[in-house]
């Protein structure tokens, strides 16, 4: 069924940032399957994202791959620019684009920390400048937070930093949109089995990890693209909300 925006009775659409892998592939393969038109916005290689847009044209839904560095205010622009110019309008924004590099405070490089807090918090900021001033009336902002937040896991101080701003940003931004019936929510993985977070782990380390859940396991990005879809979609009523999914390790 084709997901429409009710006051103009098209298709909704959604910009998703980091949707050429990871957990905003699978966002965005999701996003198609429930019937929007999907962007999606990659930093690097094209190759993943022309896979991403094949792979939704191929299960029957519509995409386009738009590169944009999520931290580039004219490329970032430019993303929106070329969504409204294709399909005439945003009604969702996805923004799952980060990096994870990990050292204990004592011991991370500087220059990591610089460059999490460009991509993860500067690049959350310039995202939801556009998609406050670009979202239809209806739609939905989704960003991305992390459980190791709460979890406090160590080697994770930076990262968690650049989360907790995240939060922040999200919580806030919700309360600015006041009178535009639009939403705006952050997800909260936990330990979710992805290339970004099974990189240089031990298999100890993994097995610990699976087991701090009470479902003993991973979670996966479908897990996380769930969430996604049910605050791109139906969750009106959930609104300045970070949403930890982390199957029960918090």
């Amino acid at each position: 069924m084709t997901s429409t925006n009710t006051h103009t009775n098209t298709p909704r659409v959604a910009v998703v940032t980091g949707g050429s892998g990871g957990i905003g592939r699978v966002a965005a393969e999701r996003l198609a399957a429930d019937g929007l038109a999907v962007v999606v916005s990659y930093s690097g290689n094209p190759a993943p994202a022309e896979e991403a847009v094949q792979a939704i044209e191929k299960a029957g839904g519509t995409a386009i791959a738009v590169k944009a560095d999520v931290a580039d205010e004219t490329e970032v622009a430019a993303l929106f620019d070329a969504a409204e110019k294709r399909f005439g309008g945003v009604d969702v924004v996805v923004h799952a684009a980060g990096i994870m590099l990990l050292a204990p405070l004592a011991e991370l490089d500087l220059a990591d920390f610089d460059r999490m807090h460009r991509i993860n918090v500067r690049g959350t900021f310039v995202v939801g400048r556009q998609a406050a001033r670009r979202v239809r009336s209806g739609g939905a902002i989704v960003n991305f937070s992390s459980s190791v937040t709460k979890i406090a896991l160590p080697s994770y101080t930076a990262y968690a930093a650049t989360k907790g701003a995240v939060d922040a940003m999200t919580l806030i931004l919700a309360k600015e949109l006041r009178g535009r019936d639009i939403t705006v929510n952050a997800v909260a993985p936990g330990p979710t089995a992805t290339a970004l977070f099974l990189k240089g782990k031990p298999e100890a380390v993994v097995d610990h990890l699976t087991k701090m859940s009470p479902l003993e396991r991973l979670g996966t990005p479908d897990d996380i693209a769930e969430v996604v879809s049910f605050l791109a979609g139906p969750a009106r009523w959930v609104n300045g909300q970070v949403l930890y999914a982390n199957g029960g390790v918090i």
